[in-house]
């Protein structure tokens, strides 16, 4: 096995010695050998670990959230990897138009002929459009007028609180994955995540059975949830299809 010294690994990977030494602290990172003269050696696996672990804090993972992952007894590296190159390559052609954005807007302030509509080519607001066309497609547009009705009704104060409690529904289910989804504690953590969604919009059984299919068949709500941990979109699906099943029409 070919050795890696800390120093040799900080400078091969561009993280400082530091860095690896706080991954080692908090186990997130262990050398395969630590020789008696206390120094660290990583083999092969450390590298590949090491990398999985950059990959997921350039996707803004925290280190408590990469630990959980990468130590899951079902952790696939070959389709952790698939899955980190669509989001890179979704953020190389989202870093190509706001390149191509700021080269037009060097040209205009030249030239001094300004074209507006095109500052702000690839921001946050075209994603936002974007991802409200495709809604309004899959959902109706009403459905989604509603949603923006009721969001634009809230307050500061009750938007960050409606925010927290997904949030804490989100956790308590990643804590109930060891449960079945019929369990009746899960179940209620589903309903108390239905009416929360009620806050957004008129959630009807048909609305929010699709919902939970879509965390799985939608990658971007499949990266949302596995986050917290993986196999919690697909519980989650399991756990919104059996609630719909029993609801009372």
């Amino acid at each position: 096995m070919e050795k890696f010294s800390v120093n040799r690994l900080a400078k091969l990977a561009g993280v400082s010695v530091r860095t690896l030494h706080h991954y080692d602290e908090i186990g997130l990172l262990k050398p395969a050998i630590r020789a008696e003269s206390k120094y660290r050696y990583y083999g092969k696996e450390e590298l590949l670990r090491l990398q999985q672990i950059l990959l997921y804090k350039e996707m803004d993972f925290t280190l408590a959230q990469i630990a959980e992952i990468l130590d899951d007894p079902d952790f696939d590296l070959l389709k952790a990897l698939g899955e980190h190159r669509k989001q890179l390559q979704r953020k190389k052609q989202r870093m190509a138009a706001l390149l191509q954005t700021v080269d037009k807007t060097i040209v205009q302030l030249k030239t001094k002929k300004m074209n507006y509509e095109e500052m702000y080519k690839g921001f946050g607001k075209e994603k936002f459009e974007a991802y409200t066309k495709e809604a309004k497609e899959r959902w109706g547009e009403e459905t989604i007028n509603q949603s923006h009705k009721k969001i634009l009704a809230m307050d500061k104060k009750d938007w960050e609180a409606l925010k927290q409690r997904g949030e804490d529904i989100n956790k308590a289910l990643t804590a109930a994955m060891d449960l079945k989804p019929e369990d009746a504690g899960v179940q209620e953590l589903i309903r108390q995540h239905y009416e929360m969604m009620g806050c957004h919009f008129d959630v009807t059984k048909e609305i929010y059975r699709g919902l939970g299919s879509m965390y799985v068949e939608d990658e971007r709500f499949t990266a949302y949830y596995e986050k917290y941990r993986p196999g919690l979109a697909a519980f989650l699906r399991d756990a919104i299809h059996l609630f719909c099943a029993n609801k009372p029409a």
